[in-house]
């Protein structure tokens, strides 16, 4: 069930980044970002209110903190790549993040079966392969895959703070995260005096995309207390393919060979992963 959940919220962000991608071509970064935040958060006030939670705050809280912080930082940085550049191949970049939370997992103690090993090894390989790394021929140049280099040190981030909050409840971990986000968004807009109205024909899609995340973060946090936080984070790092899909279909773009190689030795890591965890 664990690997399940992670794979799931790996569709959901995959569908998520797309959307805060190709919106924020039309729309101001910061106005994206404040809604779908703002958007996620009411949906898991309305879910905490019904529920008694008895954990004390200062055992989450931090976690919280660390995790909202981090993760503006890390959407902010993606989804201006994503909006400057190939999506199929800013996206696969931004995953390898999840070489943050591996090696901090198995500096912590945590080992894997060597089958696993083999399907992690082969799983980030695959990510970065689906980027091709044809820097000359991506929309964007250097900047985009900049930020998605930055992206990937957030997001990585992200997941460890995660993990560590859901040790005590992952439901207030999530509430305290985006609170946070949604605070410091509000400090920029007002600083920057960003409008926080979306155009009504944009407003479903930012919104969307807020409650997409946000579902994606509640999975990884159920996910990663039931499981090794290095195949998990994984898992739920596989985004990538269904960003690089969503743009296929929608914007056209065409994957090389190089990435289509990448994409099925990912897949094939998380075949082995699972089979190494059973």
């Amino acid at each position: 069930m664990p690997a399940l959940l992670a794979l799931l919220a790996s569709a959901l962000w995959g569908t998520a980044d797309f959307l805060g991608g190709a919106v924020t071509r039309r729309l101001q970064l910061a106005t994206v970002l404040l809604v779908s935040q703002a958007s996620g958060v009411v949906v898991l006030l309305v879910v905490l209110a019904s529920r008694i939670d008895p954990t004390r705050p200062g055992a989450f809280l931090a976690w919280g903190l660390f995790a909202g912080l981090a993760g503006v930082g890390a959407l902010a940085s993606f989804y201006r790549a994503l909006a400057d550049g190939q999506m199929s191949v800013v996206a696969p970049i931004a995953a390898t993040g999840v070489t943050v939370p591996v090696v901090v997992s198995l500096v912590a103690g945590e080992r894997p079966t060597a089958l696993t090993l083999l399907g992690i090894a082969l799983a980030v390989v695959g990510v970065v392969a689906s980027a091709g790394l044809e820097l000359g021929g991506a929309a964007g140049g250097g900047r985009s895959i900049g930020l998605a280099a930055l992206a990937a040190g957030g997001f990585g981030s992200v997941l460890i703070f995660l993990d560590r909050g859901s040790e005590t409840s992952s439901l207030l971990t999530l509430v305290t995260a985006r609170s946070t986000a949604v605070l410091l968004l509000v400090a920029v807009c007002l600083f920057t005096r960003c409008s926080p109205r979306v155009p009504r024909p944009d407003r479903v899609t930012v919104v969307t995309l807020g409650l997409l995340d946000t579902a994606a973060l509640a999975l990884y946090g159920l996910a990663s207390r039931g499981e090794l936080v290095a195949i998990v984070a994984v898992l739920a790092s596989l985004y990538p393919v269904a960003t690089i899909a969503l743009a296929r279909v929608a914007h056209g773009e065409r994957l090389r060979r190089s990435q289509l190689i990448g994409v099925g030795t990912a897949l094939t890591g998380v075949v082995l992963i699972g089979v190494g965890s059973a």
